[in-house]
């Protein structure tokens, strides 16, 4: 059984910061992939960052604002976001793939975590 859970969304101004979390709660598995999405209501889900062991991908849109990383011993991922403008408004996803004997490879989503950002 997997279970992902992400947090730290909020409220903050344009030009603050908020650091989201991902956790991966389970047994013997193995996360491949961690990733964030984000998603405006009545809008396509857009991936904003991922990260594996040996690299990580931005959108553009977040290049150099954003950064992902993740602490496996913890079995967390981060999504450290700076520099936030009203267009990063959205609900966010952290996406997780991950592996176990039983189901082998799959894609688990966290429940989403609201970022709101002021004018």
């Amino acid at each position: 059984q997997v279970q992902v859970v992400d947090s730290g969304g909020g409220l903050v101004r344009t030009g603050g910061s908020l650091k989201l979390s991902c956790e991966v709660f389970g047994t013997n598995f193995i996360c491949n992939v961690v990733a964030w999405y984000r998603q405006v209501a009545g809008g396509q889900r857009e991936l904003v960052a991922k990260i594996t062991g040996d690299y990580t991908n931005y959108a553009d849109s977040v290049k150099g604002r954003f950064a992902i990383s993740r602490d496996d011993a913890r079995k967390m991922a981060f999504l450290q976001m700076n520099n936030l403008k009203p267009e990063d408004t959205a609900t966010y996803y952290c996406e997780a793939n991950v592996w176990t004997a039983v189901t082998g490879s799959r894609d688990y989503w966290g429940q989403g975590t609201q970022v709101t950002v002021s004018s």
